[in-house]
């Protein structure tokens, strides 16, 4: 249970309303009407679910077909066949699914946040599910609000609300007056989810649940997205190709099948065996296990990947759109800044890590920077109401964000607040208010009383009669001070002055405000939100990677743009956008909005739902837009954008769900290197499609050559689906593994409108369809002519189109670099696989149930070196196709 209320505290709230809470059956019945106080969460699909999802697509439809039709006409065996492929091809799917969800599942926190609440006239603590309007709701520094609240008792409260407003400085709150309206209404309300930085307060729930600040958030981001992958844009589009195709030619083979006078079962089967050919059917497990070694990859960068497209789609944006607070700063208020009365600036480091930080100074050592600056940070330490403690994975802060960043820089400075206490045991304090402006604390010092007192520059600067001047105490020059203030104050830092003097009160009932006179002025700190260090870094390689960065904050332009300007990004005054034209331009339309936006590069002042609108206004303007945040306020972007990423250690649980790809260490850099595994991903892809597709072309050609030259059917069904989802199935797999060719990053995005198959892929699989579909039937027929039967001619075909796509695979590893520069054993799997492949199919050669099954028989020596030879020609095309490519690029450049 919480600790009591101060008395006075208590006091004011009686005096207030005195409104002493609801009972415990007032409350049931509440929760009963108004339902728990937290946010619905998704259904997860069963696994039962997961599995049938597996089996709705246009090729699973075809297959199925045909196993039904081969039952009909007694082929029980390649029906079995069939249906075996199919359904480990769907726990295959179900598992990768099933897993990704649970890995998603373990990312929300498991124990329920608690709250200090009056019910029957006591402070009980309750889980935060179980409270309902119109509960009495205490806060403490440190404690989370649990609900929207009206405040009715208020000392000195401030709340961290950058989870709902992007804006990293504490909000001063007060005890709401008897009517208030519209934005003023803000100070005098807690909102759930924000964090309480300093002071107590009492106020009543006003709403719960999905009824909060929140919960109207959630109702965005609960709706379907809006944008979706690239990835899938693109093989939509593929597949409604393919699908003409197959369509196409099937309708023409069949028309010349009737002419020739074939019956209808045979019609039937050499449709299901031109579709089995022509459709990439190991396409679908290809491209999940390219996304899967990426996304593995990935996590080592410490970049999570919950929803398995968004590999590809971080690297296929065109820009991000950032958020700034905890995004491109580090969320966390810290002195940055000293200047010492005789002008002296001193710095402070600002790495993650305290212990490796320093004191530094232009013309000063770091020793000598300590020293100088030790009265000052020793005035910031002892009237200080924060804690900063070392546990196991860094550091653990409670109090308000300024005490809790003076100790950080004591720190800094080899000034931990507990070894200065031990030399200054403490009297007594006079906490901070806003009203007085300062905090002041006295300590005991051998013989005397030392008093140390922080607070605003103009009243510290009243209290004092002289300044330090390199060590000792000279007249003060309040003018010289002011203008010292004034000049960190233009640099957007929050300033905060020290001072320091002496008394010979003997107990600490005579301690007060009477004392602080006469004091030496110490100096002056400034303190920011700044920026991480990696960031500068990151976003050059953004540039460089051709993927443009604008920023999205709820903070004033000037800081916005102060911070931009830290951070490395390129714009000038006038694309500096406030969320006030932002306003304007959605009054105006979507033309105008869209028009902004491509104007636009730092929005600031800017509103949760405008940070949405922004999102699509970029994605409408040819963009693959990348959202990152780690806010409440951020979600609905994170949700609706073709790609939300999300910070791990300070972001939301609200934003981490919202989002696509969470980044565990919070550091911007490692974004670049999700773009970077995105587009190996997709290269990857349109590697493993080229393949399948070249393969499957080839098998087209194969029925079209049979049907003109009017030749039996040159593969079985069984045999086709042998050769795509088997031997091919194998190999397509280690081609998905394929690791970095190095250049990711120095090349331009893909063009937002840039279909899968380009003029290169076009015109080298003509190359490769011909080589192998020509090849193919000029080994069928020559085979038939020779006297082979039907069955040993597709025997000897079979082979040969293994052997060729074991040769295409690893000619297929690279568009542009030929197989020396990438190293014969630079894919170990790859070569693994391909002689799996064919030990598979020379097992199922030898083996009497599946080659009863596929209708396959051992071949002799010479015969083996014939298809060696003709099946080889395909890498050599290839290479020298490559070649070609290179030179072309070199005159270019």
């Amino acid at each position: 249970m919480a600790e009591p209320m101060p008395l006075s505290l208590a006091r004011r709230q009686k005096e207030d309303s005195g409104y002493m809470g609801l009972t415990s059956e007032e409350a049931r019945s509440r929760l009963a009407m108004c339902g728990p106080n937290a946010l619905p969460e998704p259904r997860a699909g069963s696994v039962a679910e997961t599995f049938v999802r597996q089996f709705r697509s246009p090729l699973i439809y075809i297959l199925l077909a045909a196993v039904l039709v081969s039952f009909l006409l007694g082929d029980v065996r390649d029906a079995v066949f069939i249906g075996v492929v199919l359904v480990a091809n769907a726990i295959v799917g179900t598992t990768q699914e099933h897993s990704a969800g649970q890995a998603a599942s373990a990312l929300r926190k498991l124990e329920q946040p608690k709250a200090n609440v009056v019910r029957d006239g006591r402070l009980v603590e309750l889980d935060a599910r179980l409270i309902v309007p119109g509960d009495l709701v205490a806060l403490e520094s440190g404690g989370r609000v649990p609900a929207d609240m009206r405040l009715t008792a208020v000392d000195g409260l401030f709340c961290d609300e950058s989870l709902l407003t992007g804006e990293s400085a504490p909000v001063a709150k007060s005890p709401t007056p008897a009517s208030v309206t519209g934005d003023e209404q803000r100070s005098y309300m807690a909102y759930a989810g924000a964090l309480v930085t300093r002071g107590r307060a009492r106020g009543v729930v006003s709403a719960t649940g999905k009824n909060t600040e929140i919960g109207k958030i959630a109702i965005d981001i609960s709706k379907a997205p809006l944008a979706r992958s690239p990835l899938l844009i693109r093989l939509e589009g593929f597949s409604k190709l393919i699908a003409l195709v197959v369509a196409t030619v099937v309708v023409l083979l069949i028309v010349v099948g009737i002419a020739r006078g074939m019956p209808a079962s045979e019609l039937f089967m050499m449709a299901v065996g031109l579709a089995v050919s022509a459709i990439p059917e190991g396409l679908p497990i290809a491209i999940s296990v390219a996304l899967a070694i990426s996304m593995r990859r990935m996590a080592r960068k410490h970049v999570i990947v919950r929803r398995m497209p968004a590999v590809e789609a971080l690297g296929s944006c065109t820009i991000i759109a950032t958020d700034k607070t905890g995004t491109l700063t580090l969320n966390e208020l810290t002195v940055t800044d000293i200047r010492l009365p005789d002008g002296t600036d001193l710095f402070c480091d600002t790495h993650a890590d305290i212990e490796s930080c320093h004191i530094r100074g232009k013309d000063t050592s770091p020793d000598q920077a300590r020293e100088r600056a030790t009265a000052l940070l020793r005035a910031a330490s002892l009237p200080n109401e924060g804690s900063l403690v070392r546990v196991e994975d860094g550091w653990t802060s409670v109090g308000d964000t300024v005490d809790v960043a003076l100790l950080a820089a004591a720190h800094k400075a080899g000034l931990p607040r507990q070894s200065i206490e031990d030399d200054y045991p403490l009297i007594a304090r006079i906490p901070y208010e806003p009203e007085i402006k300062y905090a002041a604390s006295f300590h005991r010092h051998g013989d005397v009383v030392r008093i140390f007192v922080k607070g605003a520059a103009e009243t510290l600067i009243a209290m004092s009669d002289r300044m330090e001047m390199n060590g000792r105490a000279v007249t003060i020059d309040r003018e010289r001070l002011l203008r010292h203030k004034e000049e960190m104050a233009a640099q957007g830092l929050r300033v905060l002055a020290f001072a320091e003097g002496e008394t010979t009160v003997e107990d600490d009932g005579g301690c007060g405000r009477h004392l602080l006179v006469d004091l030496v002025f110490l100096g002056l700190a400034g303190m920011q939100d700044p920026i991480r260090p990696e960031v500068p870094d990151a976003i050059r390689d953004c540039h460089n990677a051709g993927v443009q960065v604008v920023m999205l904050t709820g903070d004033d332009p000037k800081t916005a743009a102060a911070i931009a300007a830290d951070a490395g990004l390129a714009f000038t005054i006038d694309q500096v956008v406030t969320g006030e034209e932002v306003s304007r331009a959605e009054a105006q339309g979507q033309a105008s909005l869209d028009a902004l936006a491509r104007r636009g590069r730092i929005y600031a002042r800017i509103a949760p739902s405008q940070k949405l609108a922004l999102a699509l206004a970029l994605s409408r303007n040819g963009h693959f837009v990348a959202v990152t945040g780690d806010g409440v306020n951020d979600a609905p972007a994170l949700k609706h954008a073709h790609i939300g990423v999300a910070m791990g250690r300070k972001g939301t649980e609200v934003a981490k769900e919202s989002a696509d790809i969470i980044i565990t260490d919070d550091n911007f850099a490692s974004i670049v290197s999700a773009i970077k595994e995105g587009r190996v991903a997709y290269a990857n892809i349109r590697k493993v499609i080229f393949m399948l597709v070249s393969t499957g072309s080839a098998e087209l050609v194969l029925f079209v050559f049979a049907a003109t030259l009017a030749l039996p059917m040159p593969l079985l069904p069984v045999q086709l689906l042998w050769l795509n989802l088997v031997t091919n199935g194998i190999q397509d797999v280690a081609l998905a593994s394929e690791g970095p060719e190095g250049d990711e990053l120095s090349r331009a995005p893909r063009r937002p409108n840039e279909p899968i198959f380009d003029r290169v892929m076009i015109r080298r699989l003509c190359q490769t369809t011909l080589v192998m579909g020509g090849g193919g039937i000029a080994t069928f027929y020559l085979a038939l002519e020779r006297g082979y039967s039907e069955s040993d001619a597709r025997n000897m075909l079979l082979l040969l189109l293994v052997l060729f796509e074991n040769f295409q695979t690893f000619a297929s590893r690279s568009e542009r670099k030929s197989i020396v520069a990438l190293g014969m054993f630079g894919n170990p799997l790859l070569l693994f696989c391909i002689a799996a492949a064919l030990g598979l199919h020379i097992t199922a050669m030898h083996v009497p149930l599946l080659s009863d099954t596929l209708q396959v028989s051992a071949m002799k020596p010479a015969e083996w070196a014939m298809l060696l030879l003709a099946a080889s020609s395909i890498l050599f095309i290839m290479e020298f196709d490559k070649r070609r490519l290179r030179g072309k690029s070199t005159a270019q450049s």
